[in-house]
């Protein structure tokens, strides 16, 4: 009789009796720290050049919206912590 993935009597999938071999760090093993180190910088370069950088009208118009934002929750808070000052001074006098 048989299931959809095969006979019973016949399993798939070995029971870990073959042994596995290890492997010790590929072709990354084999380099120095000289060389590890070199391979940092040269994929920190190649995903540097994925990233979509900003042209300069879109660079300004997000530093004048920050700043203004900035601003404007400066100038809130001020106006809240002046309300709560008065506040207390009424109350505690």
């Amino acid at each position: 009789m048989t299931d959809a993935l095969g006979s019973i009597d016949k399993p798939d999938a070995e029971d870990g009796t073959a042994e596995k071999k290890t492997r010790k760090g590929g072709k990354r093993g084999k380099k120095g720290p000289l060389g590890r180190l070199a391979l940092f910088y040269r994929q920190i370069v190649a995903e540097l050049r994925k990233v979509v950088w900003p042209t300069r009208n879109q660079l300004t118009t997000y530093t004048t919206v920050v700043i203004v934002f900035v601003v404007i929750m400066i100038g809130l808070v001020t106006v809240i912590d002046y309300g709560f000052q008065e506040a207390i001074k009424f109350v505690f006098g």
